[in-house]
């Protein structure tokens, strides 16, 4: 068997990462502008620097209504406007990170249907390997060719059918899991 250089293998990962990074930044080109009003505020709360500012900007807030700081006269001494600011914030705040998980459930639900692009291809290029060395190993009467497993494994998987049986395995389990509750509770 043939062994590959490192440098070769090197050079095929660094392919696959030059172009999933191609990919990324071309899709950050298309996003709209809102999107990425969106992308660069939730950056930004998601910092430190938002931390240290709110830090700031509250504790100076608070200190001044308290009357902490005696030579700066109190604005909000009940406290009401710093919590109606703090609401709206968080309402934006929030918008802005629906926003951007949003988009980037978008991305997931890609990424996803290209991984299961690319398994469903693998399992089919293992499944005609798998036929052609089985071939191979009955014309050559070699016995582990007769192996009963290589028959399901010649076969291509249909994803329809497995996702059916997934769905039926989880009601079945769904509906026994609710009888023993039903039936604790007797």
């Amino acid at each position: 068997m043939e062994e590959r250089n490192p440098s070769e293998l090197a050079r095929i990962v660094e392919r696959n990462i030059e172009a999933l990074l191609s990919r990324r930044k071309a899709e950050e080109r298309q996003l709209s502008f809102q999107e990425r009003i969106a992308e660069h505020v939730t950056s930004f709360t998601g910092s430190m620097k938002f931390v240290w500012l709110h830090v700031i900007v509250y504790g100076l807030w608070i200190a001044i209504n308290l009357g902490a700081i005696p030579f700066i006269p109190k604005f909000d001494p009940t406290f009401v406007i710093l919590a109606m600011e703090a609401s709206v914030e968080a309402i934006f705040l929030s918008t802005f990170i629906l926003i951007t998980q949003n988009r980037m459930m978008a991305q997931a639900d890609k990424r996803a249907d290209l991984n299961l692009q690319i398994s469903l291809l693998a399992e089919h290029e293992i499944t005609r390997l798998i036929k052609v060395v089985s071939e191979m190993g009955e014309r050559m009467h070699v016995q582990a060719a007769q192996h009963p497993e290589l028959r399901e494994l010649k076969e291509d998987i249909q994803p329809e059918r497995v996702l059916d049986t997934i769905e039926k395995e989880e009601r079945r389990m769904f509906h026994h899991e609710r009888r023993g509750h039903h039936d604790q509770g007797r």
